[in-house]
């Protein structure tokens, strides 16, 4: 697989790199990245033809905002596409009131749940505000889903229907921003809204991977049907299909349950004999489906950046792809990269 790559942004006439910069780390998301760090792999990714980078008032209270508009400030903006999201707005506040966890010396804002139509303006505002670039190509709603929600989820996804929907698509529809998605951690959250409002595209956290791929039966038809495409994000799965089976690996942000450790111990085992590094398979077999048009990931310094393009780049055979399907450990109709 090609990083720089250039695919259509589904039915957009524009187009992304295969490969994502992701800047929750860049917010500071457990643990600190400092501002040179920071600007480094952003330079870092620039220089290897990275020219999508997704970010999110959410990640350091604004911060890993702050970061990307500065580092990208001098760039030729036509040249590159952001995207960011809304569903939450911030107010600034003193240090000693805030509780950042899991950000760690995040930007002094509180952040707050909001997915009315004047939050969602607001919140789209304050972003353009804190990027300082010309414009914001792609906007997200973003966590309407079970996994940040819990019981309330069905409620906080029909008052974002209501509200969000409503802002994002008349900034669609005034040319203020090129497409209008969901960002969340469930495809089904995914699926429902395509099935009830025209968007444009998604951003998929850890639901279409080597270890997941339920996905094919109902939403990426859909989205091949509608036009709509995909950014996918947490192709690890939290961890595991990077660091592999090992003794406290995570598996969507908690330890790996015995069956899925046992999954994974198969699938590196396939990968032994065909000399495939697990993270490479993990991160080439996203973005081999059509609807697919990115794979986003986020890094804490340049070599783990530098790791990841690595990965992407490995050559697989197609016999490894074919080894995974006839053992059970992929799905058959799961579409595969080709070899060049």
């Amino acid at each position: 697989m090609n990083p720089s790559e250039r695919r259509k942004f589904g039915r957009k006439n524009f187009s992304v790199t295969a490969f994502a910069f992701g800047t929750a780390p860049l917010g500071n998301f457990l643990q600190e990245v400092g501002e040179q760090e920071a600007d480094d792999m952003i330079q870092q990714a620039w220089n290897a033809g990275i020219r999508l980078y997704d970010t999110s008032p959410m990640y350091g209270h604004g911060l890993a905002e702050l970061r990307l508009g500065h580092s990208l400030r001098w760039k030729n903006r036509d040249d590159f596409v952001i995207t960011t999201k809304v569903g939450r707005t911030l107010h600034s506040a003193r240090r000693a009131e805030i509780d950042f966890a899991p950000w760690v010396n995040a930007a002094p804002n509180k952040m707050t749940f909001d997915y009315s139509y004047d939050g969602t303006m607001r919140a789209f505002e304050d972003s353009l505000q804190r990027l300082a670039l010309e414009h914001i190509d792609v906007a997200f709603i973003h966590d309407i889903d079970r996994f940040t929600h819990g019981p309330n989820q069905p409620e906080v996804f029909r008052h974002a229907m209501d509200g969000s929907w409503r802002a994002l698509e008349k900034l669609r529809s005034e040319g203020v921003v090129k497409a209008i998605g969901v960002g969340v951690n469930e495809w089904e959250v995914c699926h429902t809204a395509l099935q009830q409002r025209d968007f444009d595209c998604f951003l998929l956290a850890g639901r279409y991977t080597l270890l997941e791929q339920d996905a094919l039966n109902e939403f990426l038809p859909l989205c091949e049907q509608r036009g709509a495409t995909l950014i996918v994000g947490g192709g690890f799965n939290s961890g595991i299909l990077a660091t592999g089976a090992v003794p406290g690996a995570k598996y969507n942000y908690s330890p790996a349950p015995a069956s899925i450790l046992e999954r994974v111990k198969k699938i590196e085992a396939v990968c032994a004999d065909y000399n495939v590094p697990l993270p490479a398979a993990a991160l080439q077999f996203v973005v081999a489906h059509p609807t697919i048009s990115s794979f986003c990931a986020g890094t804490r310094n340049v070599s783990q950046l530098q790791q990841n393009l690595k990965w992407f780049t490995h050559p697989i055979p197609e016999d490894f792809w074919a080894k995974l399907k006839s053992t059970g450990l992929l799905a058959e109709r799961a579409p595969v990269p080709a070899m060049a």
